[in-house]
């Protein structure tokens, strides 16, 4: 059931989940009484119907902590044996050093009455050079401004030729905000997550009348202008051996359409790009990865693997996520303590993609993923051979918790297994759902977009801000610099690394 969310506030929302899962549980709640009840009657069908009380209380309690549980997937650890410590004083942190801040000296000096000696009443003199310091952090109030350009003009005295100067670069043209206003309206927007009428407010405390129309149309400019750059960083994913891919759901605030549309997610490890599109069907999927023939690593959702059998042409290998089947015997741990065995043997997986890591931090790329093939071939092999026998072994209800895991894992198992051949696969996709966090605290503060196009240009900045995280690159300055050679020389698409390869040549010129 679907409900309009345009004026719910969060609590109205976070109530009406409640109030439907309260629901949930009353029905299960009944349900467990009726069968008692038939049960202590009739006495006939006992284990079948002792086994469906079990099957409904696992749901209840799972229902049960959804609603009023932690969402932490940490198991506690049992307390080690430690030798008493003394407790020694807390001395808190301290100030943290702030390299990137400016530093303005403020002198302050005596009054002239105050510079009478209480005891004689003779004149202080001063003390050169010697103060009493300390230091404070401060803040300057962001303010606008009107600039009025006014280009000089040139004439020959032949009087057939005329020069003007050149104006500031424009996003449209003959436009009257800058190239700097619509950039701190669109990382307002999509990397602080702050609404365009909150903006509108804030500007206007700071004497600037300004309204949510116009702020869209200048991101929307902007926009524009870093299309190829989208498309050329897509192209760059794409491009990669492996690729992650997941999606979560969006919404489009247009009252004509009331479904839910998704916000699919493509990454590699320097780059993410999102498209958000109006179904989670093949054909949308087969929108977001093209022609891609490597390994998309994903969750065990249908659509993937329906786009790959459905290809003529050269198509892509999928793998799966471990941490998706760690989930799945990890909700099932307090009604079959069991399964504490298989999140023993996954965590094992864990130690040794870690234990690589840590050893080939400094290692060149080649020296590392020979190294991590091996540990796979030698450690990690043994591990799914015993984590196999060990699904082998169990007989759960097939309905239960432990049931349903076991048969998760088996029906992906040649896609879980795959990581063992191939060291570019990581372990799990958890860098992809990551990667989807923005667009998920995006969408909880402005509720998603007003029109389609609103759904473009928002996956657009999304994917050029988060790809310039990854990449190690201040969003602002990566927008701005791909902004600006966009509109000089119209087409021209900038990836993060090219940004990173100039500060890299501007940092060799100045040491030599």
């Amino acid at each position: 059931m679907l409900y309009s969310i345009e004026n719910e506030t969060d609590i109205e929302r976070l109530r009406r989940v409640a109030l439907l899962q309260e629901a949930e549980i009353r029905h299960l709640l009944h349900r467990i009484s009726r069968l008692s009840a038939e049960l202590a009657k009739h006495g006939m069908n006992q284990g079948q119907l002792e086994i469906e009380l079990k099957l409904l209380q696992e749901q209840l309690d799972r229902r049960t902590q959804a609603l009023f549980g932690r969402s932490s997937e940490k198991r506690p650890h049992p307390p080690e044996a430690k030798e008493p410590k003394e407790k020694q004083p807390q001395t808190g942190h301290g100030p943290r050093e702030q390299l990137a801040l400016p530093v303005v000296e403020v002198i302050h000096d005596l009054d002239e009455p105050d510079r009478i000696c209480g005891v004689c009443g003779g004149v202080l003199g001063e003390l050169p050079e010697q103060f009493e310091e300390s230091e404070e952090i401060d803040v300057i109030e962001r303010s606008y401004r009107l600039v009025r350009h006014k280009r000089k003009k040139y004439v020959c005295r032949c009087g057939a030729c005329v020069e003007t100067a050149l104006g500031p670069d424009k996003l449209i043209p003959g436009g009257r905000y800058s190239v700097d206003f619509a950039l701190d309206v669109a990382v307002s927007k999509y990397a602080d997550h702050m609404p365009l009428t909150r903006q509108v407010q804030i500007m206007r405390r700071q004497g600037l009348t300004v309204d949510s129309q116009t702020l869209w149309d200048q991101i929307e400019a902007l926009a524009r202008h870093l299309e190829p750059t989208r498309r050329a960083l897509r192209d760059h994913i794409l491009g990669q051996p492996v690729i992650g891919a997941d999606e979560t759901t969006w919404r489009l605030l247009d009252h004509r359409k009331s479904k839910s549309w998704w916000a699919w997610s493509i990454t590699s490890p320097d780059a993410v790009v999102y498209h958000i599109l109006d179904s989670r069907s093949q054909d949308a999927a087969k929108e977001v990865i093209g022609d891609y023939a490597g390994v998309v690593l994903a969750d065990g959702y249908s659509a993937y693997e329906a786009l790959r059998k459905s290809r003529a042409g050269p198509t892509f290998t999928q793998a799966h996520c471990w941490a998706h089947v760690r989930r799945k015997f990890f909700e099932c741990l307090p009604h079959a303590p069991e399964a504490q065995e298989a999140l023993d043997l996954i965590g094992k997986l864990y130690d040794v993609e870690r234990e690589v890591n840590e050893t080939c931090r400094d290692a060149e790329e080649p020296v590392r993923r020979a190294a991590l093939q091996r540990a796979r071939d030698e450690r990690s092999r043994p591990i799914i051979k015993a984590f196999d026998e060990w699904c082998a072994a169990q007989r759960p209800l097939p309905k239960s918790g432990l049931g349903r895991a076991i048969a998760y894992y088996a029906e992906l198992h040649s896609g879980l297994v795959r990581f063992l051949d191939h060291p570019d696969i990581p372990l799990d996709n958890n860098r992809t759902e990551r990667g989807l966090r923005a667009v998920v605290v995006g969408r909880k503060n402005h509720y998603g977009s007003k029109s389609k196009r609103g759904t473009e240009v928002a996956a657009l900045f999304y994917s050029l801000i988060e790809s310039a995280r990854l990449a190690g690159v201040e969003p602002k300055t990566y927008l701005k610099e791909a902004a600006l050679r966009a509109i000089r020389n119209p087409g021209t698409a900038t990836l993060p690394k090219d940004l990173l390869s100039k500060a890299d040549a501007e940092a060799e010129d100045s040491s030599c």
